[in-house]
């Protein structure tokens, strides 16, 4: 009775009260803007990884080398662990002030971070104030960061069409790779034409000092778009279940615990798998298997260019079969072709070498290409941006920016050249458990915003779908 009362009502309704119709142009702009942000955290982030052993010689005392790798990884982990608070405070303003102003605040912030980094004077300069700076800026951007990823993910996955949320999404994690690919041929074509002397002498500054005029071309994007469809409805609707202080955090642990839960398991696999690769491999080549630091970086270069092209391809697939299918493919794999894919690593020929990063890659993309959907999915609108970030950069704190570290304590500890690839095992296990209790999101309206549609015949199908279910359930 009630599903034919439901079914009359949404029949005497106009279609766009009833589904969200978002213009194509829309669609791309807010792709592209959200985009550009990733694209730029992790251009630095590619910079930061590729230099690791240059900032090392500059940043801290000379010495003991492994120290000096430790300490510029320990300052790379400290970073992660600023990011919740990012997070904890970014995510709930995102909720109650709009994702357009908290992503614009993101933007400047993480531009500033990464630009004052390339005027930070070396240690052999001012001494112990140098990594101090440099913490600082790590700092800055990891805070900013926190509220980034969480907002870039909710602000397209708001705006895309429900049946091709996967494949629009993807192209957040496209924006990652190309930031990271772009970073890494900065550093290695700066390497080649300077050499390593005269990159450790000043050359290390341009990469960071390129962050300036990225960010000013993001923030430009960023202030030109509207707020999302679902925010604009919850502000219309007076929508702030949520609350103020700290009863948002309340509201967010105490009623939406299982998507919490989800998310930090699932962002834990997908984090361990991304960090191993794109952090923890070049110096692993360069001071575990002795190659120079360009040859290293030119491999990672090599394996991030194959495996872009897949990420939007696997995001579209995710939209037809769903996407924990593919996520705890991901995972499984990770379990069986870790430590196959180090042991190829290890034996040091180069076409071992590029192989096993190859596989580690393809095994990356099943989380990448899934993610930037599944995750907003997991929260209602009015938690949402806040649930994601909270969630997110929890987990990365934990499992993400530690896994350099830990994976070089390992090598270190038992001189085994292939002990990292225990670590993506053990994040493989969690991944399959999470996708095991995950709901499966793909082609479904966001918890608590209407369906979004592309076009007004999709919006049609849409709802001709929605009736034959509530018809099948009467």
């Amino acid at each position: 009775m009630a599903a034919s009362a439901r079914k009359r009502r949404h029949r005497g309704q106009r279609l766009e009260d009833q589904v969200d119709i978002v213009e194509e142009g829309k669609v791309r702009r807010a792709v592209t803007a959200a985009g550009i942000g990733n694209m730029m955290e992790w251009f630095d982030f590619g910079v930061f990884s590729y230099l690791v052993v240059i900032t090392g010689k500059v940043f801290f005392p000379a010495g003991n080398p492994t120290v000096q790798l430790l300490s510029t990884f320990a300052t790379f982990a400290v970073a992660f662990i600023v990011r919740p608070l990012g997070g904890f405070v970014f995510g709930p303003l995102g909720d109650r002030l709009g994702r357009k102003r908290v992503l614009a605040i993101t933007m400047i912030m993480m531009a500033l971070g990464t630009v004052a980094i390339g005027f930070i004077p070396s240690y052999a300069t001012i001494g112990i104030w140098a990594p101090i700076l440099l913490l600082v800026a790590r700092v800055v951007q990891g805070f900013s960061t926190g509220g980034e990823y969480g907002g870039a993910t909710t602000f397209v996955s708001e705006y895309a069409p429900d049946k091709r949320r996967g494949f629009l999404a993807s192209w957040l994690e496209f924006g990652t790779l190309t930031g990271y690919a772009l970073g890494a041929a900065v550093v290695t074509i700066l390497l080649t034409a300077l050499g390593e002397q005269e990159m450790v002498n000043w050359g290390w500054r341009i990469p960071f000092l390129l962050a300036g005029p990225l960010g000013v071309i993001g923030l430009y994007l960023r202030f030109r778009l509207e707020e999302t469809p679902a925010q604009q409805q919850a502000e219309s609707s007076g929508e702030d279940a949520a609350g103020s202080g700290l009863g948002i955090y309340r509201t967010i642990f105490r009623d939406h615990w299982r998507p919490v839960l989800t998310c930090v398991s699932l962002v834990a696999v997908f984090n361990v798998a991304n960090y191993m690769l794109t952090a923890y491999i070049p110096t692993y080549i360069t001071a575990d298997l002795h190659y120079a630091h360009t040859s290293a970086l030119v491999f990672v270069l090599v394996t991030m260019l194959v495996i872009m092209g897949f990420v939007v391809r696997l995001g579209r697939i995710s939209d037809k079969i769903g996407r924990l299918p593919i996520v705890a493919t991901g995972a499984g794999a990770l379990v069986v072709l870790s430590w196959p894919a180090f042991w190829m690593i290890s034996r040091g020929a180069v076409w071992a070498v590029i192989g096993g990063l190859i596989v580690l890659g393809l095994m990356l993309i099943c989380f990448s290409s899934t993610m930037p959907s599944t995750l907003p999915a997991l929260f209602p609108t009015h938690v949402r941006y806040g649930g994601v970030s909270i969630s997110y950069n929890i987990s990365v704190a934990v499992f993400g920016g530690t896994t350099p570290l830990l994976s070089e304590y390992l090598v270190s500890a038992t001189g085994n050249t292939t002990a990292p690839a225990f670590v993506l095992i053990g994040a493989g296990l969690l991944g399959l458990i999470a996708s095991w209790f995950a709901r499966e999101t793909a082609g479904r309206p966001l918890p608590g915003a209407k369906p979004t549609a592309g076009s007004r015949e999709e919006a049609r199908e849409t709802l001709e779908e929605q009736r034959g279910e509530v018809e099948g359930t009467t």
